[in-house]
């Protein structure tokens, strides 16, 4: 257990500094140490919603959040995360699935895309469509969607780097707690008692790493760190799953 305590404290500071939860890298560590599949979206959610909720904070009061434009996105996604979150799914489709996603992200997110911040590309129109999708996939596999959304968003230049990690918070957050909703819906409260019973240190873990990777974030990491983090993360995580498998 202080092993697993450990893990996750590192894994929400790196996440948070690029305004991830880190729910993706959660469910791998619980599925490596053996844990249940079926209740690792209750706690990798749970630690998104305590990681991201201090980033979305901060974002804020730092005003590089574009509100009226995230907001959109998340509105769309949020109901799409809840109706993912009450669909079956098996272990191997999960996983799978999971691995697959964030492989793909990854890569995407390491293509040429010119300057953040740069004049947006004709594509940035339709990401409110593809909001929806989304937010159905990330309640499906636990976590929050910002680490699907964030490629997109740099690959039409849709704002900052800075201003896409803080409406990829703000997305995971919202995500996180309509796809946990759905999650305990359809576990009902045995499960979610068998996450209670196991997350309380890794909840306290997760609140302390976020805050020091979201402060990095602001204060000390360029656009181009920030970008490239996202990238090695998310192909580290989907690579490691499949593996796994």
């Amino acid at each position: 257990m202080p092993l697993l305590i450990a893990a996750f404290f590192v894994t929400a500071l790196l996440y948070a500094s690029v305004g991830f939860g880190g729910g993706s890298t959660y469910n791998a560590l619980l599925a490596l140490s053996g844990v249940d599949y079926r209740i690792l979206p209750l706690l990798a959610l749970s630690c998104n919603i305590v990681v991201v909720a201090g980033s979305t904070v901060r974002f804020a009061r730092a005003g590089v959040t574009p509100w009226r434009k995230a907001a959109l996105l998340t509105a769309l996604a949020a109901p799409a995360a809840l109706v993912g979150g009450l669909t079956p799914i098996d272990e191997a489709s999960f996983l799978t699935l999971l691995g697959a996603s964030l492989v793909l992200t990854g890569l995407g997110l390491m293509l040429p895309t010119g300057e953040s911040g740069g004049e947006p590309a004709r594509a940035a129109r339709y990401l409110p469509i593809a909001a929806i999708p989304l937010g159905y996939l990330a309640g499906l596999v636990g976590i929050g969607g910002g680490i699907f959304l964030a490629p997109l968003l740099h690959l039409v230049r849709w704002d900052s780097a800075r201003a896409i990690a803080a409406t990829a918070s703000l997305f995971i957050l919202v995500n996180s707690l309509f796809g946990l909703a759905g999650q305990v819906l359809k576990g009902g409260e045995g499960r979610l008692a068998a996450a209670v019973d196991l997350g309380l240190p890794l909840l306290i873990a997760v609140a302390v790493g976020g805050q020091i990777g979201s402060l990095l974030a602001l204060k000390y990491l360029p656009q181009r760190w920030i970008r490239l983090g996202t990238a090695a993360l998310t192909i580290w995580v989907g690579g490691r799953l499949l593996l796994q498998m």
